[in-house]
């Protein structure tokens, strides 16, 4: 099974050696490592770049983009890529350390079972949300269950940026299709794959408030999801069909 972790960053030069470094010793699952850099001017990339030569057999990758885009159109951007190089498993990973490298083998694990996407979740026995003062904590778990409430959609940590989708659930879903491009991105991927029939499955995981460098949270990215969810249910969700089949009809 191959597998590639995708991390977008914006000025994250505090944090991305120390995850290069962390991701890449898991010799055990061997996993390969994908920076999406939204164009950051403390020089990320310069040295992501850096490490690319410490590892010839190009388990590093940089993808750099002119300015911010988006989480979402980082994460479509990353899934196409490993679509496109013949990754079985996609990671969504953040480069600040809330999400910890070594629970990848566990959200790996569940995808043997038989999981099509697998969300690290903190809202589920077993799970913890350290150093976040409890205002943010109570919006944080309001929200996802805002979304079980508005959807229907049984998922606890709706909002979690911690997820691995396997090759196979990342071809139903309709890519272009997708609409929200800021942390609403998180919940329309889930629920999309939900009302596709996938099998989602949450394992608990320990995320923890950074401690270098500059959340990226703003209103406007709350205002997106809030009112996108409204919407979800009254939309239509098809599986993907490849071009070529389209032309076949």
């Amino acid at each position: 099974m191959r597998k590639l972790v995708i991390i977008p960053t914006y000025n994250e030069r505090e944090n991305i050696e120390a995850m290069i470094a962390h991701v890449l010793s898991l010799d055990h699952e061997s996993f390969d490592l994908l920076v999406i850099d939204d164009g950051s001017p403390d020089g990320t990339a310069d040295l992501v770049r850096k490490h690319q030569s410490a590892y010839p057999d190009g388990r590093l990758h940089l993808i750099e983009r002119s300015g911010k885009l988006g989480l979402g159109t980082a994460y479509l951007t990353g899934f196409r890529w490993g679509l496109e190089h013949d990754y079985d498993l996609l990671f969504e990973m953040d480069c600040d350390f809330s999400h910890h490298p070594d629970d990848l083998m566990r959200l790996a694990a569940e995808t043997e079972r038989g999981a099509d996407v697998v969300v690290g979740s903190r809202y589920i026995r077993g799970g913890h949300v350290v150093n976040w003062p409890m205002s943010r904590l109570m919006i944080s778990y309001g929200a996802s269950l805002y979304v079980r409430l508005a959807t229907w959609m049984p998922v606890h940590d709706a909002t979690a940026g911690f997820v691995c989708y396997t090759r196979r659930a990342l071809e139903t879903i309709d890519l272009d299709a997708v609409q929200m491009r800021g942390y609403g991105f998180q919940i329309e991927m889930k629920y999309t794959a939900w009302r596709l029939g996938l099998k989602i499955r949450e394992v608990p995981i320990t995320f923890t408030e950074r401690e270098r460098g500059v959340s990226k949270m703003s209103s406007s990215i709350f205002g997106e999801a809030f009112f996108g969810v409204l919407r979800l249910p009254f939309r239509r969700f098809r599986p993907h069909v490849p071009s070529s089949t389209n032309h076949s009809l």
